[in-house]
């Protein structure tokens, strides 16, 4: 009894009684260790509990419990009583609801309620019951039944837990005082709304002095101006959570905070080095690297990002700075072919600068710096050097043996100035056209040339250091045959034609035109005339028409095949070009009977291969290969 006395704050007896006595029903009155409630209230109360109106017979109130209860007897919750209950044992309490007989039991005959099992608010903050008095032998009812609610009364025993564990934040370096971080967030699952059971506030355990937190919302900032990065770069911050307002005795809960300075441009680029000396063969390949220099910045990523660039040198052009993004060196290459015998050393100043600047960090100085690069030539023992990248030589066609064309001319360009030998790639003269001089490197004509078999010849020639054999360099030379008139103009095709027996005379029947494989420099200019032996007695004429063609004409009104039947008219050509060349050629004409048209009607078998445009040879192959088939 003890026990319960301590378990109950306030025993309370309620009487009700019905409006009208007539009815004759006494009043349900109940005592409760929770504090005293207000009759006939409706809608809910601060947890959310739904009060309800009482029933006649019942004053309504809610019973209070202790969540938790670590006692080894059941914990006591009220008792229940009506003023039908005469304490001659025949009244009976019945209790129904949410964990009725399970959770709670209630002793029939004092109407006592016992809890039986500890119970938490976290799981459920409140139980709907039921309870009635009856008859104990006729189970008739002494009042109307009537809800009323247990309602677990909360106390301190969770401890605030935060949302994450552990948070991962990032801040800029440098940041001012006060710079946001990150919020941190803790849940209290006890009530919120009784006490400071779930009242939280935030402290910072781990961190100081770098950073701070506000006790009310979590927020954490910083609280040291000037973090660098470069120093130290991650922190560890442990955040406390404490309920009870961060009272003596409250629960508390930790998290751990990762913070990680991000990197801002606040460092310049600086050389390790004010002189940077390099050696270079003088023989390097353009576009060769000649040497890499880097520069040092404290910062990462792109705020370590540079670029290299060349303000100063006494060789302008020969060299070019470029700048690798993998690793941020320099990389000087070379622009123009070195020449250790003309210049054995250059100085370079460069220049290095930051591709991304942060205003706000321009007090700290120029986030740039500058170096000199020496670059000193070193000797190779160079091939021949020509003094020409290629050579164009021309001769007439008509020129003698053993005559010189032309020279070459290459010389060791080392100090030491080794003498040079002669000699033709025979690969690029298979024929052995043309021979040089191996000392002093005259080129020469071997063999007789031919313009119209071969106007152009291209050959190299090489030079070879006397003292060292291995070096050797090559020139192409380009030998032009010019033109010396030595061919006749001919036909250009194999003509042969027919003439009617009713031709008139001045009829032409063919025109003729010529070709000379010479290449005069003022172009072709043919003549066409009669042969002169041909003139006496000519049955045709030639007339010139001044443009590189002529007519064939006849002469008499009428031939006849019968006398006649192939005439063969020799035609002279000849150019306008020194020394002249002529050539005669033969045109055979046929006799063929014609229509009035001069359409061809009937001609001997030579005249009509002639019309078909064949030859007397084509013609007898034909007439052999019948006979054969025969």
């Amino acid at each position: 009894m003890d026990r319960r006395r301590v378990c109950i704050l306030m025993v309370l007896w309620v009487m009700a009684h019905l409006s009208s006595p007539s009815h004759g029903l006494r009043a349900l009155r109940r005592t409760t260790g929770g504090h005293k409630g207000a009759a006939g209230l409706t809608g809910q109360d601060a947890n959310g509990v739904p009060l309800r109106r009482s029933k006649r017979g019942w004053m309504w109130n809610q019973f209070f419990l202790l969540e938790e209860y670590t006692g080894s007897d059941m914990q006591y919750v009220g008792k229940l009583h009506s003023d039908s209950d005469r304490g001659d044992g025949n009244t009976r309490y019945v209790l129904t609801g949410e964990g009725a007989g399970s959770l709670f039991r209630i002793d029939e005959k004092s109407g006592d309620i016992h809890a039986t099992k500890r119970l938490d608010r976290e799981e459920k903050a409140y139980y709907i019951l039921r309870a009635k008095a009856v008859n104990r032998f006729t189970n008739e009812a002494l009042e109307g039944e009537s809800e009323f609610i247990i309602k677990i009364h909360d106390i301190n025993d969770n401890e605030p837990r935060f949302t994450k564990d552990p948070y991962m934040a990032r801040v800029p370096e440098m940041s001012d005082i006060g710079t946001s971080v990150i919020q941190v967030t803790a849940a209290d699952a006890d009530d919120a709304t009784y006490g400071n059971s779930a009242r939280v506030v935030y402290s910072i355990l781990e961190g100081q002095p770098y950073f701070s937190v506000d006790p009310e919302t979590g927020l954490i900032k910083t609280a040291l101006p000037g973090m660098d990065r470069e120093v130290k770069e991650n922190y560890q911050v442990v955040i406390q959570a404490k309920d009870m307002a961060g009272q003596m005795g409250g629960l508390s809960g930790t998290t751990t905070v990762s913070i990680t300075l991000a990197d801002v441009n606040d460092n310049p680029p600086r050389f390790t080095k004010t002189v940077y000396e390099f050696r270079v063969p003088e023989s390097s390949d353009i576009g060769s690297a000649v040497g890499v220099i880097r520069a040092m910045d404290n910062d990462i990523g792109e705020n370590a990002e540079m670029e290299y660039r060349i303000i100063g040198s006494d060789g302008p052009g020969m060299f070019d700075v470029t700048t690798n993004r993998s690793t941020q060196e320099g990389v000087i290459l070379l622009r123009k072919p070195l020449d250790f015998e003309r210049k054995r050393q250059y100085s370079l100043r460069i220049q290095v600068e930051n591709s991304h600047l942060n205003p706000r960090f321009f007090s700290v100085g120029p986030f740039r710096d500058e170096a000199t690069i020496k670059i000193m030539v070193e000797d190779v023992d160079e091939p021949p050097m020509f003094d020409r990248a290629s050579y164009v030589m021309e001769v007439k066609e008509d020129a003698a043996r053993n005559i010189a064309i032309g020279s070459v001319s290459a010389s060791d360009p080392d100090d030491k100035n080794s003498l040079v030998r002669y000699s033709i790639d025979r690969r690029t003269d298979m024929d052995r056209m043309f021979n040089v001089h191996a000392g002093n490197g005259s080129v020469f004509i071997l063999r007789e040339l031919d313009r119209e078999e071969n106007a152009w010849h291209n050959i190299s020639v090489i030079a070879t250091e006397f003292n060292n054999p291995r070096q050797i360099s090559r020139v192409p030379v380009y030998i032009r045959v010019l033109d010396v008139n030595d061919n006749a103009p001919t036909f250009a095709t194999n003509y042969e034609t027919f003439v009617c027996e009713n031709a008139k005379a001045n009829q032409r029947i063919q025109t003729v035109s010529a070709t000379d494989p010479d290449d005069p420099l003022g172009g072709h200019r043919f003549f066409f005339s009669l042969a002169q032996e041909a003139a006496g007695k000519a049955n045709f004429s030639v007339r010139d028409n001044k443009d590189n063609t002529a007519w064939i004409l006849t002469r008499r009104n009428s031939y006849n095949s019968l006398q006649m039947s192939i005439y063969h008219v020799p035609v002279v050509i000849s150019d306008g070009v020194f020394p002249m060349q002529s050539s005669t050629n033969t045109l055979t004409v046929r006799v063929c009977s014609c229509d009035r048209e001069g359409n061809m009607k009937l001609c001997n078998a030579e005249a009509l291969t002639a019309r078909a445009g064949l030859s007397t040879g084509a013609l007898v192959a034909i007439l052999l290969c019948i006979i054969i088939l025969l």
